[in-house]
């Protein structure tokens, strides 16, 4: 008889590899010198010192192996943030930031970018929404475009598994008022009235860059096993109307079916629950707390879940600086890092 196959031993208890991320609002990191906000002055060379030094101790006390980060103009001032870390990462990427030989850098708004020690298997910004995301806008027409490119990276541990990642950074609840080409205001700020229709058009808009990306969430969960997590600054509390957009976990509570493309709060299923949302916040408002920089993972590190191949263990919360000042060389929002795992599987006993 031939010799039978050899299955693993599933007496052993199960193996898992770790994965640390984090995600960071850097606050308009630029070059020295370099113009980026109209009415904002470009940063001296001491100044810029002493961002890259802070950001760089920031960085070094994360530690995470993959870091999503928002506000970058320049590509080549993260990369300096990286190096003073100490850390060793093998891919920076912010798309629409890069510096070089007819690269100066973003133009109009910060872009959104990626530094991890695991391998890159492919890289992709996300610009334009799918037509069923087009949104139209007051005094605006049809909003089709992401104004800060959502980047999608798909990564690979060191043991080969697959891992999706989405960083983004949503519109702000900001007032979108009335411009011309050359910037000049076509309406009152001032008036009660406008400001109404101004926080109304950026309310559709973020709303409008939710739904395409959840369209993308979807596109990327339907009927996989894709582990897939989504960070950045959501720019709205996780049980806001766009938040749910993006990630459906209200629905996953009724319908057992939608769990397959749902996304889930890291700090609600974290296994380890050292830290409560009352204490987590990411961002001051005139002096009220709030959650805008979430970490959300589909349902395959959810514990509880039959889909589940891994876990959230623990969330934290790095947001002491928002009571130190509010110099621009220090970020105005905290930053969030998890730690996840991921069940490798049994080895296959010897013969």
């Amino acid at each position: 008889m031939p010799a039978a196959t050899p299955t693993p031993d599933e007496s052993l208890p199960p193996r898992w590899a770790t994965l640390m991320v984090a995600t960071a609002n850097v606050l308009n990191l630029a070059q020295p010198g370099r113009h980026f906000y109209d009415g904002q002055s470009p940063y001296r060379q001491d100044e810029f010192e002493r961002k890259v030094n802070w950001l760089g101790e920031r960085f070094r006390t994360l530690n995470a192996d993959v870091l999503a980060v928002q506000e970058v103009w320049d590509e080549v001032a993260l990369r300096a943030a990286i190096a003073r870390s100490g850390l060793q990462y093998g891919f920076v990427g912010v798309p629409g930031a890069e510096n070089g030989p007819g690269q100066h850098g973003a133009q109009g708004t910060p872009r959104v970018g990626l530094a991890t020690r695991l391998k890159v298997a492919h890289t992709e910004s996300l610009v334009d929404f799918p037509p069923a995301a087009v949104v139209q806008v007051p005094g605006l027409g049809a909003h089709g475009r992401f104004e800060r490119p959502p980047l999608l990276a798909t990564l690979r541990l060191k043991h080969g598994q697959p891992v999706a990642v989405l960083v983004a950074h949503l519109k702000s609840k900001r007032p979108k008022f009335l411009q011309d080409a050359e910037g000049r205001p076509l309406e009152d700020p001032n008036d009660p009235a406008v400001q109404a229709v101004a926080s109304l058009r950026s309310l559709i808009m973020r709303a409008g860059e939710a739904l395409a990306l959840r369209l993308k969430v979807v596109e990327l969960l339907h009927r996989t096993r894709l582990p897939l997590i989504v960070m950045g600054d959501l720019n709205d509390s996780p049980h806001s109307v766009t938040t749910q957009l993006i990630a459906a976990t209200s629905q996953a509570a009724y319908d057992k079916g939608a769990r397959d493309t749902a996304l889930y709060n890291a700090w609600d299923v974290q296994g380890e629950g050292a830290l409560r949302r009352d204490v987590a916040f990411s961002h001051i408002h005139q002096g009220y707390p709030e959650v805008l920089d979430q970490v959300l993972v589909s349902e395959e590190f959810v514990a509880t879940s039959r889909a589940s191949i891994g876990d959230v263990r623990r969330v934290e919360a790095f947001n002491d600086h928002l009571h130190e000042g509010r110099e621009r060389w220090r970020s105005d929002h905290g930053f969030v890092r998890a730690l996840l795992r991921l069940r490798l599987d049994a080895p296959v006993p010897d013969v």
